[in-house]
């Protein structure tokens, strides 16, 4: 059984569970000849089956998905002859992939030797076996775990206490959970990017003004050692966004004022929905509409005044992707906006302000940081969007200031590293966490900005 529909069953059990713990304290409850009081509600005695019969059954099923894969590897790898053997980790992961690949039916069995063909039938037969194994094991567990909760049904029990602790703890991990993703996702690119700068020069990946990391499998090829300079991705990164912004923050701010200031309610119901349904629209429609559209129209415009334009330009990609994220800077704003108390407008109304005054002296001084958030949130976006760049940008790493050449980002650089099979021993897919890891320290830069930019500028009401 697959592990979806493992979790599905676990659910269904714990939910059984719940049915027969609540069945049980009621029956005691009333046992013949009396009423006997419980110290919890049976809702209570429910859902601690129902708990005592998930949370062990969960646990099992994730440490056993997050283990077998690694397991399987190991063993599968270890089959074959002494001569196939990877010497490393890039090599490794390279044969792991064929066998995968001729396992699922991707590479007919004619096309790989004879023992990666018997690799993959051993991959396929102890997958299957951990299935089965799996299954067994989660659901025994479950089955017994909640059938030990369901005999501690005790009237004397206090079961609000241990499910409400319980649960307490689950909110606990959770939240913990957060914070260790984010810490392991940080560790887990500085010490590739670290790797990396074994490699390569610190100085020149962020001083370096070309970007070629397509490096050569022999030393007396030519570019045997690739271009990594970051400086014309970062310059393409800013340039495409900065665009997107003087697009999307003015029309979203306004729209976002007229709409909650002046627009009646009619008008308002009619427009705003309008207006986020383009947040509802994909990426990739965007991209197909700055490709085919928006892209020639501004190469065709451009050589009509005897101006050289690219027919993938910085522009094209950039003014689509303001267009993208309008809803998320209008939406925002127009909340924050209408969450400024109505006694700050009645009061500045009533010392003979305009609307027009009550909104720049009043209302956007207590709504800016709400605002910079939304604005923060949309450059955000604007910095890891992808597919309109690739389909209206293109993919060349070009140094320029020029809104009409083509440009390429930082995120589509990352994607285009880490597409296919790939050797993490190279420089070349170790560059992708190079640049997330700026990426993210560029990103952390611009919110200390932008948070006393806030602090400076933000009015505080009692």
């Amino acid at each position: 059984m697959q592990p979806a529909n493992l979790l599905l069953l676990t659910i269904v059990l714990s939910m059984v569970a719940y049915g027969l713990g609540y069945a049980r304290s009621r029956s005691l409850a009333m046992p013949m000849g009396g009423i006997r009081h419980l110290k919890s509600l049976p809702f209570y005695y429910g859902a601690r089956a129902a708990l005592w019969c998930g949370i062990p059954a969960l646990l099992v099923l994730g440490l056993w998905a997050a283990f077998q894969g690694k397991v399987i590897q190991t063993l599968v790898i270890g089959s074959l002859p002494q001569e196939m053997l990877p010497a490393s980790e890039g090599e490794a992961s390279l044969l792991l992939s064929k066998i995968s690949n001729v396992a699922s039916g991707s590479l007919p069995p004619g096309f790989a030797e004879a023992p990666i063909v018997e690799a993959a039938e051993r991959l396929k037969a102890l997958r299957e076996q951990s299935r089965m194994f799996m299954t067994a094991l989660v659901v025994s567990v479950s089955v017994l775990a909640g059938f030990l909760g369901w005999l501690r049904v005790r009237p004397a029990l206090n079961a609000r206490t241990q499910v409400e602790s319980i649960l307490k703890w689950l909110f606990f991990a959770c939240a913990a959970l957060a914070i260790l993703t984010t810490i392991g996702i940080i560790f887990s690119v500085a010490f590739e990017t670290f790797r990396f700068f074994q490699k390569i020069p610190f100085t020149e990946f962020i001083f370096g003004s070309q970007w070629s990391p397509q490096t050569a499998l022999r030393a007396d090829q030519v570019a045997a050692q690739g271009a990594f300079g970051m400086i014309p991705l970062f310059t393409g990164t800013l340039l495409i966004s900065a665009i997107a912004m003087l697009v999307a923050v003015p029309v979203g701010l306004l729209s976002a004022i007229y709409l909650s200031e002046y627009a009646n309610k009619k008008v308002r119901g009619v427009v705003k929905p309008l207006l986020e349904m383009l947040a509802g629209i994909p990426t990739v429609v965007y991209g197909f509409f700055a490709a085919l559209t928006v892209a020639p129209f501004i190469s065709n415009f451009a050589a009509s005044l005897g101006i050289d334009a690219s027919s993938q330009s910085a522009l094209a990609a950039g003014g689509v992707m303001g267009i993208m994220i309008i809803p998320f800077v209008s939406s925002l704003s127009d909340d924050v906006i209408n969450a400024v108390p109505q006694t700050l407008r009645d009061g500045s109304l009533a010392l003979g302000a305009t609307q027009s005054e009550t909104m720049k002296k009043v209302i956007f001084p207590a709504a800016l940081p709400g605002i910079m958030g939304g604005v923060l949130l949309a450059v955000s976006r604007a910095i890891g969007e992808t597919m309109i760049v690739v389909m209206a940008a293109g993919l060349a790493a070009n140094l320029t200031a020029n809104p009409l050449e083509t440009v390429t980002t930082v995120t589509v650089q990352i994607v285009t590293l880490l597409t296919g099979d790939q050797e993490f021993d190279s420089a070349k897919t170790l560059a992708a966490f190079a640049l997330g890891a700026m990426l993210f320290l560029a990103t952390l830069l611009l919110n200390v900005v932008a948070l006393k930019i806030v602090r400076k500028y933000r009015e505080q009401y009692d």
